[in-house]
């Protein structure tokens, strides 16, 4: 007892320490970052997501109803792999019967509630722009549905006629259910072609999750005025925060993070409890809120523009390395996600990503002293973590490197030469890989509209200087943009910045210094750190395009 109160009083010191952080001053990518230190510190501070709400469903249904906490394995993933098939309510009906009778299955099979309980998750998943009463009544509905049309002595025309009804209904202007982007044009659609076309809409990313968990009395205060209600708003808020973690692991964090707040809650010692659990629990965090990250990345660039950003992270942070050696571990990082993101099993990541950390510390753990130290860390989870959050290493001195030919650029079906010129760019380069990536696409791309000309030499002679004098340049905007960022607090950079400013802007009046301060530091707490978000940050990147001469390293950013 006395360790475990030794920890929340060193705990509770550690977050004296941390920098007052606010939205709303532009550091929502710091802020995220805290809230993802903390969470995978095991401490429970500051957490995305929604951990409460599927906790008190599970509360609720396990030691109230015996519901979804107690089903089977097997069970789970039947039911698991049935919500991923039917993936959206519009294609719960696809015109075949069997389809019906295995809805029907299993509904009969795990009960109202726990149909219910999966279906919050994966609606909240499929619409996190939605609100939570939109998705709650979009659950209701399938719910409603699955009840009637499953009934015995049910209308055989029920479920399609339901489901029709349901696809109709959500392309209402005043519909209560949550809207997809391209909702409108599946609308435009009939019949099966219609729920076909929403069936595979799909949300991007969220980028700047912002769950931010509530203090153990605030959570315990509205565990016990609701139980269900509390479940349901926290499997609402976390799925829409982690959607992108594998279904089957999303769901098991949930449920045990829920029976944490119904054991604790109703504990004489809530403190002690949750510290325990959290304990308990930590490996489960790691895995999900990893997942979701490095799933989210991989569904904003695909896989093989994932790899590519892989290849360009490791070689930033072990550039010494050879190619051999970070090659193969960008390849196997990008491979386990195409297999486990959209997997059924809950043991897909959990088995993957362990032994992918055996092979960074077999590769680079000589090769970079931080490798060195992450790779001593206690868990294989905890040595993922440690090599994800690494920043670059400083860049060897080599000579400039030579843009591929076009005999290389040209042969679609050998990669190894744009591989081998990402990895010299990425070694000899210190700006974030999301401003890399799109300097390196945006080179390639030119360099391959040379391969269609009639004479693709001459075509490369002519572009090659200018290309490499624009790439050069986008380079030379991005260091400067970023410098000091990684190795300073976000106050001490926010200095150097306006001091930087002013040198540049010396006609600058005293109110549009701090407006320009707090407008470009919030682009570099977004966008210059290693794992910086592709989707926002590549169209953000794509305003370096468009600089004014006195100030070129500034981006134009829009106004947010």
């Amino acid at each position: 007892m006395a360790k475990i109160e030794n920890k929340i009083t060193n705990a509770e010191k550690d977050l004296e320490k941390l920098e007052p952080i606010s939205i709303a001053d532009g550091n929502a990518k710091r802020c995220w970052e805290y809230q993802e230190k903390y969470a995978l510190a095991g401490l429970g501070v500051l957490v995305k997501g929604n951990w409460l709400l599927l906790a008190a469903i599970f509360y609720v249904v396990t030691f109230r109803g015996g519901g979804t906490a107690g089903l089977t394995s097997r069970k789970m993933k039947g039911v698991l792999v049935l919500l991923l098939s039917i993936a959206f309510v519009h294609a719960l009906e696809r015109g075949r019967d069997y389809e019906k009778d295995k809805v029907c299955k299993e509904l009969s099979n795990l009960g109202k509630d726990d149909f219910r309980s999966l279906s919050m998750v994966l609606y909240s998943r499929k619409f996190p722009s939605g609100t939570f009463e939109q998705v709650s009544q979009l659950v209701k509905e399938v719910v409603s549905l699955t009840e009637d049309c499953c009934a015995e002595g049910a209308d055989p025309n029920c479920y399609d006629n339901r489901t029709s009804a349901l696809s109709a209904k959500s392309c209402e202007s005043d519909s209560s259910f949550p809207v997809h982007p391209g909702t409108a044009e599946c609308c435009a659609k009939e019949g099966l072609e219609r729920k076909l076309c929403m069936a595979v809409l799909k949300h991007q990313p969220q980028e700047f999750p912002t769950y931010v968990e509530p203090t153990n009395d605030e959570i315990c205060e509205a565990f016990r005025k609701d139980p269900k209600e509390f479940a349901n708003q926290f499997t609402y808020e976390y799925s829409i925060n982690y959607g992108q973690a594998p279904l089957p692991l999303l769901v098991s964090y949930i449920k045990s993070y829920l029976s944490m707040v119904g054991s604790c809650c109703t504990s004489s010692s809530p403190t002690v409890c949750f510290l325990k659990e959290r304990l308990q629990i930590k490996h489960l965090s790691l895995l999900t809120i990893m997942s979701n990250r490095i799933c989210s990345q991989y569904v904003a660039y695909g896989k093989e523009k994932s790899r590519l950003s892989h290849l360009i992270k490791l070689t930033q942070k072990a550039p010494t390395a050879g190619l051999e050696d970070v090659l193969p571990l960008a390849e196997d990082i990008t491979n386990i996600l195409s297999k486990c993101c959209e997997s059924t099993s809950e043991e897909c990541m959990a088995k993957e990503l362990p032994e992918h950390t055996i092979k960074i510390c077999d590769n680079l753990s000589t090769k970079n002293s931080k490798f060195e130290d992450c790779c001593q860390e206690k868990t294989p989870m905890d040595i993922f973590v440690c090599t994800y959050f690494m920043p670059a290493a400083p860049t060897p001195e080599l000579p400039a490197v030579e843009l591929p030919t076009d005999k290389d650029v040209c042969d679609k079906t050998n990669t190894k030469a744009r591989d081998q010129y990402t990895f010299e760019l990425s070694r000899r380069t210190h700006i974030p890989e999301v401003f890399l990536s799109k300097a390196l696409e945006s080179t390639l791309n030119s360099l391959d509209e040379c391969c269609d000309s009639e004479d693709s030499t001459a075509c490369f002679n002519a572009k090659g200087p200018l290309l490499k004098k624009e790439l050069s340049s986008f380079i030379e905007k991005g260091q400067e943009m970023c410098a000091d960022y990684s190795e300073n607090t976000f106050t001490e950079y926010k200095k150097k910045l306006a001091e930087r400013l002013r040198a540049k802007l010396p006609d600058a009046t005293p109110t549009d210094l701090p407006q320009l301060v707090d407008k470009y530091s919030g682009f570099a707490s977004k966008c210059c750190s290693v794992n910086s978000p592709p989707l926002y940050c590549n169209s953000e990147v794509g305003a370096f395009h468009l600089l004014p001469s006195n100030v070129s390293w500034l981006p134009d950013l829009k106004d947010k």
